[in-house]
């Protein structure tokens, strides 16, 4: 079942990328006592991930900060090391933090996993935006296949 407005974020743990080598994030101290965006897409380095989906969030990282939000997330079904060469490979900062699930456990708990295995890329995170307040979800869109409107920085930006 896909994750709706006031379900809480299922407890998972993460990766990230970082100076001292791949950390483990866990939900709870991601969404824990704050407000987070979290916008997930199919894959790194794809075309309208690394051109649209991702730069846009950089471009507007201090706006959503502007309206409380305090940390910008992108989650991915790689794993950290292809997430942290992506980050490089964008020139993303500190603005948005970079997540890794490897195996697609915490896309999966939040029902939004998109099965392109007849494609040869597996289970992928469907391209998806949720805000939560202190790990329970305030909004959430989830993109149709192939379109790009209601997960974009500039309508969340609206929605808040």
């Amino acid at each position: 079942m896909t994750i709706k407005v006031g379900d809480k974020i299922p407890s998972a743990k993460l990766m990230q990328a970082t100076a001292d080598g791949p950390q483990e994030v866990t939900t709870e101290a991601l969404f824990g006592g704050k407000t987070v965006v979290l916008f997930g897409v199919p894959g790194a380095f794809t075309p309208t991930c690394s051109a649209k989906h991702l730069p846009g969030f950089v471009t507007h990282a201090a706006e959503f900060k502007a309206k409380g939000v305090d940390t910008v997330a992108c989650v991915s079904v790689n794993d950290v090391f292809v997430m942290g060469a992506w980050r490089k490979d964008q020139s993303v900062s500190d603005e948005v933090m970079m997540l890794a699930d490897g195996s697609a456990a915490f896309i999966q708990a939040m029902g939004l996993e998109f099965d392109l295995t007849a494609r040869g890329l597996g289970v992928r995170s469907q391209r998806f935006v949720l805000v939560a307040k202190d790990g329970t979800v305030t909004h959430v869109a989830v993109e149709a296949p192939g379109a790009f409107e209601v997960s974009k920085a500039e309508t969340v930006l609206a929605a808040l």
